[in-house]
């Protein structure tokens, strides 16, 4: 019989967490296998730790290089040089990161430097634009030359993949974990504080975060939702504000006297997913709720001038709007006022998963070991 192999699950923030939890949940039924130990370096670390909550997660690793207003020179630099000693002690068969974060990049590039293999979760994602987003779509393409296997959410991924050279027989097409995890949180009985907000008034879901919109793009973005909501008073606008200075103030300071935009401080992820499943729509410039909405039959508008994930713009339930006042305005009131559009967006086409991704991701990890004979099935969506 095979020895027992150890697998180190590194991630860093709220959607790696999110990400990574049906894996670890997964891999208790593999336990005469694996022996797995979880290292976070906690790039968020308020909103990391509420995830670690929700799912139950004690990490055997906290690298904690949190600090305030940090660098991107210092999450990169950090993560690297906290994982070394991590990594010479463990000696892990296989080191698996997810997405794009700056710790996925660290942790990819430190297990490179000690010849580890490395597994990819959520590979072969691209914008094609090196500088949106920024700075991910570099850390996926530099992330995913260095790695042994490449776990693909979708067919679309692992075309991208093979015309980059990388081997397609280290690409898996497992579908993408965060269905996984959306079913897990939503399947739970839960109530907060949070929830008494949700009503029979429509409301629109709202997040915007990202390293790009900072400035001008921000102050864009909050005064068409501003417009919204004193044109349609009738419609709530739910925004969970992120804790950086730079979405923080501009947000509070453009919204924060609209009556019916009600402003949370960042939301724990069940939270979250109860807003996204009683919303009319979401306006985000998020990855993750571009995957997670579409399952849940909800219009996304994305406020970002590309996306890495075009599967469910080709379905048609996701629409990159940008981030000019003027069209994230008309496209906002055309969804409120056009059932039709609506309608159209509005179907339950889920290109990115099944809810049996983190499964497909540990049978994949088996064929890698030889504890199985057979390449594992991939799943297989009509995008």
């Amino acid at each position: 019989m095979s020895r027992k192999r150890k697998i180190l699950i590194a991630f860093g923030t709220r959607p790696e967490a999110i990400k990574m939890a049906p894996l670890i949940e997964q891999f208790k039924a593999y336990r005469s296998r694996f022996n797995v130990k979880v290292c976070v370096t906690a790039q968020h670390r308020q909103m990391l730790d509420s995830v670690l909550d929700i799912f139950k997660i004690k990490p055997d690793y906290d690298l904690n290089i949190m600090q305030e207003g940090q660098s991107l020179y210092h999450i990169t630099c950090e993560a690297l040089k906290r994982s070394e000693k991590i990594l010479e002690k463990e000696k892990p068969d296989l080191v698996l990161v997810h997405g794009d974060t700056t710790t996925t990049f660290a942790l990819t590039l430190s297990s490179f430097y000690q010849k580890i293999p490395v597994g990819h979760v959520e590979a072969g994602l691209r914008s094609y634009d090196k500088h949106h987003p920024f700075p991910e779509e570099a850390n996926r393409l530099l992330s995913d030359s260095l790695c042994t296997l490449h776990f693909v959410p979708t067919r679309t991924a692992k075309k991208a993949l093979i015309k980059e050279n990388i081997d397609k027989s280290s690409i898996f097409i497992t579908g993408n974990t965060v269905i996984d995890a959306l079913h897990m949180v939503l399947s739970r009985k839960y109530s907060s504080s949070n929830i008494h907000f949700l009503s029979s008034i429509p409301s629109i879901l709202v997040t915007a975060h990202r390293r790009e919109n900072f400035g001008k793009p921000f102050n864009n973005i909050f005064r068409a939702l501003k417009r919204v909501a004193e044109k349609y008073p009738q419609v709530n606008i739910i925004y969970p504000v992120h804790m950086s200075p730079n979405v923080h103030g501009p947000a509070h300071k453009i919204l924060g006297k609209t009556k019916n935009i009600i402003l949370f401080p960042p939301v724990n992820y069940c939270d979250l997913a109860k807003f996204m499943e009683s919303s009319y729509f979401v306006v985000t410039d998020s990855g993750g709720l571009q995957e997670e909405a579409p399952s849940l039959g909800k219009p996304v508008l994305v406020l970002r001038k590309v996306t890495e994930r075009p599967e469910a713009v080709n379905a048609g339930t996701v629409k990159v709007i940008g981030t000019d006042e003027k069209k994230v305005f008309k496209e906002i009131c055309r969804l409120i006022e056009d059932k039709k559009a609506y309608n159209k967006m509005a179907r339950a086409v889920n290109p990115y998963g099944d809810g049996k991704a983190a499964k497909r991701t540990i049978e994949a990890i088996m064929y890698y070991f030889g504890f199985r004979s057979a390449r594992p099935d991939e799943f297989s969506a009509k995008p």
